[in-house]
């Protein structure tokens, strides 16, 4: 038996509970893995609160991030003793994740532990950070350099954010952090951010061009704000999306499309292709300063992740939250 936050179909939705579970009841797969370190994300949130459409079977352990170590095997790759990441899958929404003291999955869905992070320093990264390196080699991609000129980053307090600016600030771009918490204006300029900007200012409906300011833009806000930092871009600007945590809806024109060959990068996390994947972590072994991930990680016990979703969703959480299951793995 091991402990696990499994969340159950109710009558008027789901409920999220601590309980214990029995390995038999762990889904089909190819690898087991004992949980060293995972993490709650703002998707997990979204499942544990039921305020978000994100668990699609019942019951479900969420946790789209875990790192922890192999304890049974029958996929080429991996031997017991192997450490491993997983990050998303659908884990978390359709197969039993990572909030929970082991976790079986398949063997495809791992990567092996990147040196020289330690279980705990990659569930810091997590989903988050992995993703915000994927934003950064869109944008690299798209042809933004520190010469190009200002990069925005919108929500900028959270965990994708936050990353972000750190990765991006380390790599020599001048970052502006956007955020709705004024309050975390020394912490985002602790992680490198040179200016701070109010989503205020972004928050209603603007011109379908502004005047040309970001040579490039990682979005996790959507809906407005995001058209707002499109009409605001510089020519051939690339703006790399990969949230909406201010609305599916994108309320904008074609004009920056057509007009000043504005690039808008979709980057997809969960079922990205192994190589790309494979990359972003290589990346952040080289790119992100350690100090910085120290900086923005905060450490909630397994016993505390449903009140600690709840707070999250009201936005009263910063960074990223890092959750030990059995932390003496390692």
């Amino acid at each position: 038996m091991f402990d696990a936050v499994l969340i159950e179909k109710t009558e008027g939705g789901s409920r999220a509970t601590l309980t214990q579970v029995g390995e038999d009841r762990l889904p089909p797969g190819d690898v087991t893995v004992r949980v060293a370190w995972s993490t709650l994300n703002y998707k997990d949130a979204l499942a544990i609160t039921g305020k978000g459409p994100v668990v699609r079977s019942f019951p479900m352990v969420p946790g789209i991030d875990f790192a922890g170590v192999v304890e049974a095997s029958d996929h080429p790759a991996y031997s017991v003793g192997d450490k491993v990441v997983l990050n998303g899958w659908g884990v978390g929404e359709v197969h039993w994740g990572g909030l929970a003291g082991k976790a079986r999955v398949k063997g495809d869905w791992l990567v092996p532990l990147q040196a020289p992070f330690t279980t705990r320093e990659a569930m810091a990264i997590g989903t988050a950070g992995y993703t915000a390196m994927l934003c950064v080699m869109a944008l690299e991609r798209g042809g933004v350099t520190p010469e190009s000129g200002e990069v925005l980053v919108t929500g900028a307090a959270g965990g994708v954010g936050s990353v972000a600016v750190a990765l991006l600030a380390k790599l020599g771009y001048r970052v502006v952090a956007m955020t709705g918490r004024p309050e975390e204006a020394a912490y985002l300029t602790s992680l490198g951010a040179g200016a701070i900007m109010d989503r205020g200012e972004y928050a209603q409906p603007g011109k379908p061009l502004a005047k040309e300011r970001w040579a490039g833009a990682l979005d996790v806000a959507g809906g407005q704000v995001l058209a707002n930092v499109l009409a605001a871009m510089t020519y051939r600007g690339t703006v790399a999306a990969c949230g909406l945590a201010g609305g599916m809806g994108l309320p904008a024109t074609v004009a920056p499309f057509i007009l000043r060959g504005v690039t808008l990068a979709g980057v997809d996390s969960v079922m990205c292709p192994r190589p790309e994947r494979l990359e972003a972590w290589r990346r952040l072994a080289a790119d992100l300063d350690p100090r910085k991930l120290e900086a923005l990680t905060a450490d909630v016990a397994l016993a505390d992740v449903i009140p600690t979703a709840e707070r999250l969703m009201a936005g009263q959480v910063r960074g990223r939250v890092v959750v030990p299951v059995n932390p003496d793995l390692g």
